[in-house]
């Protein structure tokens, strides 16, 4: 692995960037300079380096500057290779090469992370789990996909909607631990069930089976002030317009820093 990266203003110096809180962008720096060289970095030993939050994490995960590969803190820098490119005399392939792979549309559907034997499994009965139903699903919501599709037009022909076994019926078995964090999204964070639904949706899309990367998405919108679908998709547009309008346009400097 190198012990140089480089970093291009075509990434750090446009509005999506800049946008993000200080601690997310010196984190983003140290995880790019720490990352090998195939533009893979383990994010924990970075966050407790720094002292940085964890949410700031999930917030270059939602901006989609890294990508998170497994629920060990394994994350993909996004846009590494668009700033680093490696010497084929000197590269030297990650240790998570064969995770890297799987994690290609190749591979879509397949889980990343093996899902473990759920002993204890906690009751998602109707009457256990019914203030977290919907009297009835709303079809109208977009879907990416045709698995998702699928998925939602069988939770439409039911008349009550659990959100816990919709998560079971996309990513897999849920513990304990997972059920109490998706009800403190809903009863302490004021999620709608509708826009906790999108984030299992975004992750079973992309076949992200494991619930950190669930936890990331939920955790970040909470942290913004998102807690409906409509908020979700003003600020996915808003981010879409912010993004064409970067792509499209030269940074521009003052004379100040002309010289750099």
């Amino acid at each position: 692995m190198g012990n140089r990266r480089m970093i291009s203003k075509t990434v750090t110096q446009t509005h999506r960037f800049l946008r993000l809180p200080l601690e997310a962008q010196a984190l983003y720096f140290h995880l790019i300079q720490n990352c090998d060289d195939d533009g893979v970095v383990e994010a924990f030993p970075i966050l407790r380096m720094i002292g940085a939050n964890e949410d700031n994490l999930g917030l270059l995960v939602i901006k989609q500057f890294v990508k998170p590969l497994n629920d060990e803190m394994v994350y993909f820098v996004v846009d590494f290779h668009e700033q680093n490119t490696v010497r084929k005399d000197r590269y030297v392939p990650s240790i998570y090469k064969e995770l890297l792979e799987e994690n290609t549309d190749e591979t879509a559907g397949k889980p990343l992370v093996n899902q473990t034997t759920t002993t204890g499994c906690p009751n998602i009965s109707k009457d256990n789990t019914s203030k977290y139903n919907l009297s009835k699903f709303n079809s109208r919501e977009d879907e990416t996909s045709e698995n998702s599709q699928i998925s939602s037009s069988a939770a439409d022909s039911q008349s009550d909607f659990n959100i816990f076994e919709y998560y079971q019926e996309r990513i897999g078995p849920i513990d304990g631990y997972q059920m109490e964090k998706l009800k403190g999204y809903i009863d302490f964070d004021k999620l709608e069930i509708m826009l906790v639904k999108r984030a299992i949706d975004r992750a079973a899309d992309n076949s992200k089976r494991g619930f950190g990367y669930i936890n990331s998405i939920l955790r970040a919108w909470a942290q913004n002030g998102i807690h409906t679908v409509a908020q979700q998709d003003e600020e996915q547009r808003k981010f879409d317009e912010r993004k064409s309008f970067d792509d499209d346009r030269p940074v521009k400097f003052g004379p100040a820093c002309s010289k750099y």
